[in-house]
């Protein structure tokens, strides 16, 4: 027999679950080094770009002696799971709180509430909220600059030099900061770099990679004329992939994604991705629990932090650097 969970009771469950492991890691007996608890609340649990953030704050938890509770719903669409997450972790009064948030808007007033009670170091995604200890991301804006240049490259190298042609841009979902700085920085290079290329489309899906196939497979059916497309994270990148993989457009229609996993990293190898913006997640969630630490000591942290962002290709993608990006310790 099959049962369906609805939404609302999804929700709870991932609260209580939440709840759950948060009061089971919390720290018993006299205060000591081992005894500082820092919970990271990620987006989502099961992506492959939120396992390398875990890994990274699973390393720095046991490099400085903290209790790092690993924390987040099961979808980056699940803005209601992540808030009660949040409030459950400021419940077991914790040392300090790293956080990406979902949504921008959403967070903003929970955050602040939060901030109230304990320290709130953001990672990856903003809030509206000025109640950040310290944050931080990829300068986002500079990524989506970052893309538009790197998919004009694509575009020149299949038409002989030439930077001209439809394109589109493909978001994950609506509303969460990250994305929509990526956005702002593609279409601004778009408009002041390359008047050859003509935004024709501006999609937004549901956080399901299913649904970016589905939007790009219409896109290339709708636009004979579409010569690359931008997907702004790991998700999108990952159908969008698909649907050009599956209609035998790689070099054809150019593609640039956010982020790498397995299979966007086979998919730059074959040619069906063109490029790939990548971040270093790892060190954010390291250096997330380490500012953490230090503000709840009462030190000094810097208010904003650029882990920064790197274009690979095929050509670059086996430099030592770019390498480790690629290739995370999950451990």
């Amino acid at each position: 027999m099959k049962f369906s969970i609805g939404s609302t009771t999804r929700r709870g469950f991932v609260a209580l679950a939440a709840a759950t492991i948060f009061t089971a890691m919390l720290p018993v007996g006299h205060a000591s080094a081992q005894d500082v608890t820092i919970p990271i609340i990620v987006k989502d649990t099961t992506s492959f770009y939120w396992q390398i953030v875990l890994a990274g704050a699973r390393k720095a938890g046991k490099d400085l002696s903290v209790n790092v509770p690993e924390l987040g719903a099961q979808a980056e669409t699940d803005v209601n799971g992540q808030i009660s997450i949040l409030e459950n972790a400021v419940s077991g009064n914790p040392a300090a709180i790293v956080i990406a948030p979902t949504e921008f808007k959403a967070l903003g007033k929970p955050i602040d509430e939060a901030a109230s009670k304990v320290k709130i170091i953001g990672i990856d995604s903003g809030a509206d909220s000025k109640a950040f200890t310290s944050f931080l991301t990829t300068d986002n804006i500079a990524g989506g600059r970052v893309a538009a240049d790197g998919l004009a490259a694509a575009i020149g190298a299949a038409n002989g030099g030439k930077i001209e042609g439809d394109v589109a841009l493909i978001t994950n979902a609506p509303g969460a900061g990250s994305l929509e700085q990526r956005k702002q920085g593609f279409t601004e290079q778009l408009a002041a770099k390359y008047p050859g290329l003509k935004l024709v489309a501006d999609k937004y899906a549901d956080g399901q990679a299913t649904t970016g196939l589905n939007i790009a497979t219409d896109l290339i059916t709708a636009n004979p004329n579409l010569k690359g497309i931008f997907a702004s994270n790991l998700i999108m990148a990952q159908g969008v992939g698909q649907a050009v993989a599956e209609n035998n457009l790689g070099g054809k229609v150019a593609l640039v994604g956010f982020d790498s996993d397995e299979k966007l990293i086979k998919f730059l190898n074959d040619g069906v991705i063109s490029a790939l913006v990548v971040q270093d997640p790892y060190r954010m969630g390291y250096d997330g629990i380490k500012t953490a630490l230090a503000a709840s000591k009462g030190e000094k942290v810097e208010a904003n932090v650029d882990t920064g962002a790197n274009l690979v290709t095929k050509d670059n993608m086996k430099d030592p650097k770019i390498d480790a990006l690629l290739n995370p310790k999950l451990d």
